[in-house]
């Protein structure tokens, strides 16, 4: 029996880290006076111990250390697999290797002053820690360890949250310089350890002196044994634990036939990873992102129930009820699931190659697409899904342009440019065009299907299709530079696309080209469309679902 479920132990992990990271922070800070004098760092540690070493901040202080580190080897004990991504194992292993490189700065700093009876100040440490290589590269690392991992929990915290991407540049800037200014404070406050203190009886020579004397080496080598002792018998009586048979073995299944057999505790991420089985999980398993999540095709009756934080994601998101986190969901029983996001599709597939494209006029058919409403559709998703579901488009359109014979030439917010004819002729690149358009109609309405219930409005396209030239060429600066095409016929299918958003339909495409492809899209609404900068108007066919046009077109286009 759990005394504590799995999203209260975050909590209560997040919160005395976050006291750690703030006495962490201020330590830091505190060494970093050195740049300034030895009495500033003075100054600042009277500032500092006044809060920390007053009852109330020891109590606060190892409170949060203890439980801290009792809480990372519980999850490191509810971890059912150690294959985890680099970030997740190197905050592990920063975490678990800190109270071995400290135990030795404690024990000078805290422990012997208390034995001794007085108290420490910067000019006894640092003389101390200067005075042996061994000692000051010891120092060196613990403070990197010491930063690195507060710096990757804080990120793995802080990564999923809307306000992130505002002050991330401002973030990563502190993450770098406090320890840079921490370790040039510490150094430069060590060489300025003059015999003017000496001579006027200046800051810590006559308490160090007297703590040379009073305090026991081999009472204090004792106290260090005995931690060292004491954190090493946690982290291998935990790894121990871990390694016991555990009762009961489930089967998880994949679409792809590939079924991962587990134990019973094991959550649906941690048994895709033990398998090999590559799944998505951008915010580190923690709930608090839905990139993970997986749709439950068998097995849904008997399971456990989302807890607090998963059930806030899902509801965010508007999940149904047989879509869980595959980070949060542990299965009591066997289960087959589906995972909604691949890795597949958190990239675009290679564009064709693009040769004999530069500098020269060709006639091409133009294809612009745009989906509708998608600003209002992202205010109510979270970010990752976000960039998901539009990767999943821009997958669809370049599917759909390519296997139709087009090339993408650029991906402009939610909308996409797409050529048609640098290898063809221009007859069929229009018929390449239109079957183009089909196939986005068509794929459109598959995304639908796949975010049925997670989406509060379907995806709605509106393309845009013209013919004529253009000029085809590299164009842009450095590696900015692409194949692109520019002209009046580029200008024209993009006015296109917006003529479809005005009268509500999926399709507007210029007579002219319907003319080059050989066909009459008799039936449709037909407007003529003033041009800016033209005389002469263009006849334009209106089609309300692009898809029907796909009777009309060979197999191939």
């Amino acid at each position: 029996m759990t005394i504590l479920s799995t999203s209260r132990c975050k909590q209560i992990h997040l919160i005395s880290g976050s006291v750690l990271g703030v006495f962490v922070l201020c330590h830091f800070l505190n060494h970093s006076l050195g740049l300034v004098s030895i009495g500033a760092m003075e100054a600042g540690r009277h500032v500092f111990t006044l809060v920390w070493q007053s009852l109330p901040g020891t109590v606060v202080l190892y409170g949060a250390l203890l439980t801290h580190f009792l809480m990372a080897l519980d999850s490191l004990y509810r971890r059912q697999t150690l294959r985890m991504p680099v970030g997740e194992a190197l905050k592990i292993i920063f975490g678990l290797s800190l109270p071995f490189l400290l135990i030795p700065h404690v024990v000078a700093t805290r422990v012997e002053p208390l034995l001794a009876g007085i108290g420490g100040d910067y000019p006894t440490i640092l003389r101390a820690l200067w005075s042996s290589s061994a000692n000051t590269t010891r120092q060196t690392i613990a403070l990197l360890f010491v930063w690195s991992h507060a710096c990757l929990g804080a990120w793995f915290w802080m990564r999923g949250r809307d306000w992130f991407p505002r002050y991330e540049t401002l973030l990563y800037t502190v993450a770098l310089l406090v320890p840079i200014f921490a370790l040039l404070g510490f150094v430069n406050g060590a060489r300025s350890l003059g015999r003017e203190y000496a001579e006027h009886g200046g800051y810590g020579d006559r308490d160090y002196a007297s703590l040379q004397q009073r305090a026991d080496p081999a009472l204090l080598e004792n106290i260090r044994l005995a931690f060292y002792g004491g954190f090493a018998g946690l982290i291998g009586g935990t790894l121990a634990l871990r390694a016991l048979p555990s009762r009961g073995r489930i089967r998880i299944r994949y679409p792809d036939g590939r079924v991962a057999a587990v134990s019973l505790g094991f959550s649906v991420l941690e048994a895709s990873r033990a398998a090999g089985i590559s799944h998505v999980s951008v915010c580190g398993g923690r709930g608090r992102c839905s990139t993970c999540r997986v749709r439950i095709i068998q097995g849904l009756e008997g399971q456990p129930v989302p807890e607090a934080a998963e059930r806030a994601t899902l509801a965010r998101i508007g999940a149904p009820d047989n879509v869980r986190l595959a980070c949060q969901f542990r299965p009591a029983h066997d289960v087959s699931v589906v995972p909604i996001l691949d890795t597949d599709s958190l990239g675009i597939k290679t564009q064709l190659a693009r040769q004999n494209g530069g500098g020269r006029e060709r006639r091409v058919a133009v294809l612009f697409c745009d989906l509708r409403d998608f600003t209002r559709i992202a205010e109510h998703t979270l970010p990752y899904d976000t960039v998901f579901l539009l990767n999943r488009y821009f997958e669809m359109v370049g599917e759909a342009v390519e296997s139709s014979g087009g090339v993408i030439d650029k991906f402009i917010g939610d909308g996409a440019l797409a050529i048609f004819g640098l290898k063809t002729p221009l007859p069929q690149a229009c018929r390449q065009a239109l079957n183009a358009a089909s196939r986005l109609s068509q794929g459109i309405r598959a995304l639908n299907q796949t975010f049925e219930g997670e989406l509060d409005q379907p995806l709605r396209l509106a393309i845009g299709l013209h013919a004529g030239p253009a000029i085809i060429g590299e164009m842009g600066y450095g590696q900015a530079t692409s194949l692109t095409a520019v002209g009046d016929t580029i200008n024209t299918a993009s006015r296109l696309e917006g003529l479809a958003k005005e009268h509500d339909a999926e399709l507007a495409v210029s007579v002219e080209l319907v003319q080059h492809a050989g066909f009459d899209l008799q039936g449709h609404r037909r407007l003529d469309m003033g041009l800016r900068g033209r005389q002469a108007r263009l006849e334009t066919c209106i089609v309300d679902d692009a898809s029907e046009i796909s009777e009309l077109l060979p197999a191939r286009g």
